[in-house]
């Protein structure tokens, strides 16, 4: 059997199986155990007593299978996987399916959040194998030094057997096939997303990134918000920062209408918990109307800025709303005590997805209990006695603004909004009785960091010290438990274990998070740290040849291809987040090669980013872009009256600029010999390059372009 005619069927095999689940399997979770059961991670324990005889990824159950002569048999997915859960129970909890499996292969379970590595290998086995986007459970099947021969997604339980038994005929009737088939993927593998060396700077110009934008800008759906076309909306909040950031500087106005009509639509959406707060991963249509329950830290640890923002710029009390809810449910669900900040929420719960969030519409009238509200609650949140999805359930969500609805129900705006708080407490009351979907505890350093952001981004928005001392106890908690003295980082905490090596991910977030730190105390020990965490990235992870930077350390053991992230994605890539990084440090440090750096990085990837028909894939890379462009300002406030002129400063949107300074000068050279004794005093500086300065907040925002 050809290759491509062994990936047909696989292929065939998984389109079928993500339209047809299958619950027949031989249930007996709880008999068995195997050598998951001393992990730390949720996913692998949920896994630790399935008849499957799994492995954690490393050097053992690699030399098991090299001793033994078996393949590799390599399951990637996550705690909150709806899919990941439908397999593990039609095929990994099914005494038929774990013997063939165990009898014939090394199996493997990874969890994808712990071990991005192994995951993007795998995954990108299965985008080759496949020509098509991928997903989770990741299944693919590996020669015993991990070279892949082939990678799907999920299987029916029958599908899988027949799958299990087609590998196993080829490896018993032509064993160089499989050879073959490795090489082929492993040389696709190391191929992918390489980039040429350096040649030099690029002219960074105005109009050069003004033809990425109008890519960008096509790819909008106006109506809606999002990307148009295809069946699911990501929110991708990394797309609409850099959006706002461009209408800030250049006033495209439909820069800011693509940002302002997703942001809306996603806050009136089903993709946003209108009870509790918080945002489920994506929407299952174009609608914002279904979404994927599952709810992930990283989205809302980025949204949670982006509406910080957008509010900065247009004081539109519905993204304050949005960013209170949000973050009263990260502290209210995905907070451990200890300061950090776990992963996700499951999308199911009693093995059903959605369950815990959707409604009839006679639980609602019975609960809210008064006739005239509940008709005002079912018809703003579009209620239907048949229900708005399926099994005649309601998903809450909103189609106009509080000022149309109140017209509509000649309410005053105080009025509707009072009567709709009192409804959704009665909700949310009862919501909090049913089985609640799984948490996913862990703690993961790159999550966090983008957290810890997202509260300082907050603070910044609306001053609420909590914010601030959030954030402070989550930065503290990350020096304490995941950084070594060298600036070396830990990727994973769960029950006082950190275990991981981090990834460039870890450092290039949590050094952005510290010097957002440092930039709203003014405490420079931030500033030195994420310096240390910068000099550890250079030393271990740098790549002379492309100029870029590898996504595994130095001093991790070898897969078979040390890839670099480039693209962005629904998190920032770790080289565009690494560069962004270079380019501060540079900045407050006064040490032009590390700008230089950033600015070589971009330059490999510019004529990509000029190319490509959708560059939201490259938003990072265009934040880089536009401070390379137009130098952010440096505005340092020095003397003892600088924390008031910090905060007034700061509740601006400034995108093109950092805050500095302190009672004193400080270490910092861009400091040196700006305070004047008996004054406090802002200077408003570019490259170096200091207007005179001034005393008050407004005058120095009016000397900034």
């Amino acid at each position: 059997m050809s290759l491509s005619r062994l990936l047909f069927l696989i292929c065939a095999l998984a389109i079928v199986a993500c339209k047809s689940p299958n619950g027949n399997a031989q249930h007996e979770k709880g008999k068995y155990s195997n050598h998951l059961a001393n992990e730390s991670s949720p996913y692998l324990l949920q896994h630790a007593n399935n008849p499957v005889d799994w492995y954690p990824w490393g050097e053992t159950a690699l030399a098991k299978a090299k001793n033994e002569n078996k393949l590799l048999l390599i399951s990637v997915g996550y705690a909150a996987c709806h899919w990941c859960h439908v397999m593990e129970h039609e095929s990994f909890e099914d005494t038929l399916v774990s013997k063939i499996m165990n009898e014939n292969f090394v199996n493997i379970k990874v969890d994808r959040e712990e071990r991005p590595d192994v995951d993007d290998v795998y995954m990108t086995a299965c985008h080759l194998a496949s020509g098509k986007s991928c997903g989770w459970p990741l299944n693919a099947f590996a020669l015993a030094d991990g070279r892949p021969i082939f990678a799907g997604t999920y299987y029916p339980k029958e599908d899988w057997i027949s799958v299990l038994k087609q590998v196993l005929k080829i490896q018993k009737e032509s064993p160089e096939k499989l050879l073959e088939y490795a090489e082929q993927l492993t040389a696709g593998i190391q191929q992918n997303e390489q980039l040429a060396a350096p040649t030099g700077a690029d002219d960074f110009t105005k109009n050069k990134l003004a033809g990425v934008v109008d890519n960008y800008l096509k790819n909008i759906d106006y109506k809606k918000g999002g990307r148009k076309g295809g069946a699911n909306k990501f929110p991708m909040p990394n797309n609409y920062q850099f959006l706002l950031a461009y209408y800030q500087k250049y006033q495209d106005k439909k820069a800011f209408d693509a940002t302002k009509v997703t942001l809306d639509n996603m806050a009136w959406g089903g993709i946003y918990d209108q009870l509790g707060g918080g945002f489920a991963r994506y929407s299952t249509d174009q609608e914002w109307l279904v979404p994927h329950f599952e709810k992930m830290l990283y989205d809302n640890a980025q949204l949670v800025s982006l509406y910080s923002e957008a509010y900065q710029m247009t004081k539109d009390p519905l993204y304050k709303k949005i960013v209170t809810e949000t973050l009263a449910f990260v502290e209210r669900e995905l907070t451990d005590k200890s300061g950090g900040f776990y992963s996700s929420l499951d999308a199911d719960s009693e093995g059903e997805e959605g369950k815990f969030y959707v409604w009839t519409k006679e639980e609602i009238e019975t609960i809210i209990n008064n006739e005239e509200q509940a008709k005002i609650f079912c018809e703003y949140f579009s209620i239907k006695s048949g229900g708005n999805w399926e099994h005649g359930k309601n998903i809450l969500h909103r189609t106009k603004t509080d000022a149309a609805w109140a017209k509509k129900m000649k309410m005053s705006e105080v009025e509707l909004f009072q009567s709709i708080q009192s409804a959704k407490e009665k909700l949310f009351k009862v919501r909090a009785k049913r089985v609640r979907p799984g948490l996913d505890n862990k703690v993961l350093c790159s999550w966090n960091a983008l957290m810890l952001k997202g509260y300082v981004d907050a603070y910044r928005a609306f001053g609420e010290k909590a914010y601030l001392e959030i954030a402070l106890k989550n930065g503290n908690f990350m020096v304490d438990e995941m950084m070594a003295e060298d600036g070396r980082l830990n990727r994973n905490y769960k029950d006082g274990k950190s275990v991981i090596n981090a990834f460039l991910d870890d450092y290039a977030l949590t050094i952005d998070a510290f010097i957002s730190l440092y930039q709203v105390t003014f405490d420079e020990s931030w500033l030195y740290k994420a310096k240390a965490l910068g000099t550890y990235v250079n030393a271990h992870f740098f790549d002379e040849a492309s100029g870029m930077y590898h996504y595994t350390s130095d001093l991790d053991p070898p897969l078979i291809a040390r890839k670099k992230e480039i693209a962005d994605n629904v998190i920032p890539g770790s080289n565009s987040a690494m560069g962004r990084a270079l380019y501060y440090l540079g900045t407050y440090f006064y040490e032009p090669e590390l700008i230089n750096r950033a600015k070589s990085m971009l330059s490999s990837l510019s004529e990509t980013l000029y190319a490509h028909p959708q560059p939201s894939f490259y938003s990072n890379w265009c934040r880089l872009y536009m401070d390379c462009v137009n130098p952010p300002y440096e505005l340092a406030i020095v003397g003892k009256d600088y924390e008031r002129l910090r905060n007034e400063l700061m509740r601006n949107y400034l995108p093109n600029a950092i805050l500095l300074g302190g009672k004193d000068e400080g270490s910092l050279e861009l400091l040196k010999d700006k305070l004047q004794e008996g004054e406090t005093m802002i200077y408003v500086c570019q490259n170096k390059v200091c207007k005179f300065p001034v005393t008050e907040s407004e005058k120095a925002l009016s000397l900034m372009d």
